[in-house]
């Protein structure tokens, strides 16, 4: 048994490890397997969705390798495996981008899959699973399943977004599309409150393809932040940035995130951002993927790990909403570097447990402060409850299991494609088994 965490380093939980390294004998990882499995790949979600505590994960970066590029189409094939870091190396420089990728790049295509990950496009492109064709999922019984929208189109549904609870994805076809090159026209514009946050949001949706805002989320509700849009350009032949990457070295006896440290970093953030605001051309891993310059960051919230708080909440009740939650959060006296706040276009989600819907979604990061950070989250259930939104599972750790109900309609519908052989933290948590 091996002592394995998510990437909120919460917990530390024994499991049985197996490495898959060959698509076609998954069935024998299967049959040598402690039950119930579970599909792990890069362990970056944040709470127990990646974790089967005392069964088996299977490992899946050994199902590392690219099948088929149609250069003039942009269809790609590959394994489960494989990095999305290593397919935008890949096509990037061949006229080809992946069409959504999530805040870093250090996933697998099977995780992005089965979170139905999203970015910065949701109004133009939707989510990862909008752009995939087809995939092939293997079931603990031996099963092998293809599906995409156009065949099997209800497994395909239980699958995207599926959290891995659906069988074990060996590979996937994705539809990736044309782009100029690696660099994107940007602008950061600073906002002051909420209103001018819904203003700009409104206001760029017809002529930028990529929008999102960091807020500072330790102003007594005020919402101020600055607000990043971009799209992408031709800038000729220049150099990519040659930044060296750091490492969080060690993990602090105490979370470097702390009362003493959050007002002074973001006042200075804020200030130094609207100095620098204005147009740039900026590198794709800079603008899409900034934290991944800095390795092991999740190390700075010391030995008790952190919370994500991820949540979506319906467009005309989501300036109130948030608003709200921001005064909760500064009441507390605690709060986030990483505030992410962002809107979601007006289309429905491709998968029967994704996350995405319309509306406006608020990301947070929080130290593990036990029962005073669970009574924050308990004030702010309430206002996600109240405003018919939902909460994130890949993101996820503590969810009560009746929101998890209510944000998720299609549940019932969903538990009827689970594979029995296979199951997780989360899934135990908020599901039973």
């Amino acid at each position: 048994m091996v002592a394995i965490s998510s990437w909120g380093r919460l917990s530390m939980e024994d499991h049985a490890v197996i490495a898959l390294s060959d698509r076609s004998q998954i069935d024998t990882y299967f049959k040598s397997s402690i039950a119930p499995g579970l599909a792990y790949g890069m362990g970056r979600s944040y709470g127990d969705v990646c974790l089967n505590p005392e069964g088996t994960l299977w490992v899946t970066t050994g199902l590392d390798h690219f099948i088929a590029f149609d250069d003039s189409t942009g269809r790609l094939v590959c394994e489960a495996g494989v990095l999305l870091q290593d397919i935008q190396r890949l096509v990037i420089p061949r006229g080809w981008i992946l069409p959504v990728t999530p805040g870093t790049q250090l996933v697998t295509v099977g995780g992005a899959i089965a979170n139905d990950v999203h970015g910065k496009n949701h109004h133009v492109l939707g989510s990862f699973g909008d752009h995939v064709p087809s995939l092939t999922l293997i079931r603990t019984d031996g099963e092998v399943i293809q599906c995409g929208p156009n065949e099997r189109p209800d497994w395909f549904a239980a699958t995207v977004g599926g959290l891995g609870l659906t069988g074990v994805i060996t590979q996937a076809e994705i539809q990736l599309r044309r782009v100029a090159g690696p660099w994107l026209d940007t602008e950061t514009v600073p906002y002051a409150n909420l209103d001018e946050f819904f203003r700009l949001a409104d206001d760029s949706e017809a002529d930028w393809e990529h929008t999102v805002s960091w807020i500072d989320c330790i102003t007594g509700g005020g919402g101020r932040g600055l607000f990043m849009r971009g799209n992408p350009t031709k800038a000729g032949d220049r150099p990519a940035p040659q930044g060296r990457k750091l490492t969080m070295p060690m993990v602090p006896p105490v979370s470097l995130v702390n009362r003493l440290s959050l007002r002074p970093f973001n006042m200075a953030y804020y200030h130094l951002k609207k100095w620098q605001a204005g147009w740039a051309i900026t590198h794709y891993e800079s603008f899409f993927y900034p934290l991944d310059n800095l390795l092991e960051w999740n190390r700075m919230y010391g030995p008790k790990g952190f919370f994500q708080y991820q949540s979506v909440v319906p467009r005309e009740v989501g300036q109130d909403a948030v608003q709200a939650m921001l005064k909760e959060i500064a009441r507390s006296g605690d709060g986030s570097f990483l505030a992410v706040l962002k809107t979601f276009g007006n289309r429905q989600p491709v998968g029967m447990m994704s996350f995405p819907q319309p509306g406006v979604t608020l990301a947070l990061d929080f130290p593990n402060r036990g029962e005073r950070t669970h009574k924050l989250f308990e004030r702010l259930d309430a206002i996600v409850r109240e405003a018919k939104g939902r909460l994130y599972p890949a993101k996820d750790a503590r969810m009560p299991k009746e929101l998890f109900e209510a944000g998720y309609p299609r549940l019932a519908e969903f538990i009827q494609y689970r594979d029995p052989g296979i199951s997780s933290g989360l899934s135990r948590r908020l599901m039973g088994s």
